[in-house]
């Protein structure tokens, strides 16, 4: 096809990455401000012997 303009690769390869890198960005982004994490209280029992020195 004539008169039709392409892309080069180089910038086509940069905008792909680009988008994607958005894309990462904008969900780390969303993550940080829009889940509320649940705290709650955890229990870990430690058996005594892990107390006493050899």
């Amino acid at each position: 096809m004539l008169g039709v303009l392409t892309m080069p690769t180089l910038f086509r390869f940069l905008t792909v990455v680009a988008v994607i890198g958005g894309l990462i960005y904008g969900g780390i982004y969303a993550l940080a401000n829009f889940v509320n994490p649940n705290p709650r209280d955890m229990t870990v029992t430690v058996a005594p012997d892990k107390f006493i020195k050899k």
